[in-house]
């Protein structure tokens, strides 16, 4: 299997094959991020079929509008993460806003805040998951095994300003996950949603 994270010259090359319209290109970017798009669709809907359904429908986007990259902005990964987190939350949303007009429970506001939550999970899912390593390691033995930044160290084979140097930025990045609202549109750049 390929690497996580992409060299920019590989998302550039990639993009290009799929302007061209090679399909190759397209089968090798499922291959690469299926597993991340599905998993942030479901993630945010609960729903393992519609998890499917979003997935054939970022890919779709992307064979459709692969101009929507812009390399300069960012990784083509965070772009498939964000068209993934956008198709999924607007699902989310059309399904809950049929459930409330066939008199489902809930209120416009319970939907909105079942959609913010979503996305804030989602999005935290996809901060850790491309984190580098060392900030993750740091974060799971910290909140999983509950290790403090000493214990911490010791486990890393770090000093203890280290430890506590990559708990405090990994916490730092998984804040950012409250700041970003759903786009209204799908993502036409590298950057995060």
């Amino acid at each position: 299997m390929a690497k996580k994270d992409a060299p920019p010259r590989w998302d550039r090359r990639m993009q290009q094959r799929l302007e061209r319209g090679e399909a190759a290109a397209l089968g090798e970017l499922y291959d690469r991020f299926a597993s991340l798009v599905h998993g942030l669709a479901h993630r945010v809907l609960g729903d393992e079929h519609a998890a499917d359904r979003v997935t054939r429908e970022v890919f779709a986007h992307v064979w459709e509008h692969p101009e929507g990259y812009d390399p300069r902005q960012g990784p083509l990964r965070t772009w498939v993460a964000a068209l993934a987190h956008h198709f999924a939350v607007q699902r989310l949303r059309a399904a809950e806003t049929a459930a409330l007009a066939g008199g489902g429970p809930g209120s416009a506001e319970e939907l909105e805040r079942r959609v913010r939550h979503a996305s804030v999970t989602a999005r935290a899912d996809y901060i850790v998951q491309a984190m580098p390593a060392p900030l993750r390691a740091a974060l799971e033995l910290a909140y999983f095994q509950r290790r403090d930044y000493r214990q911490t160290a010791a486990d890393l084979g770090v000093t203890e300003d280290e430890a506590r140097r990559r708990l405090r930025l990994g916490l730092q990045l998984l804040s950012t996950a409250h700041d970003a609202a759903p786009p209204a549109t799908p993502p036409k750049y590298g950057g995060a949603a």
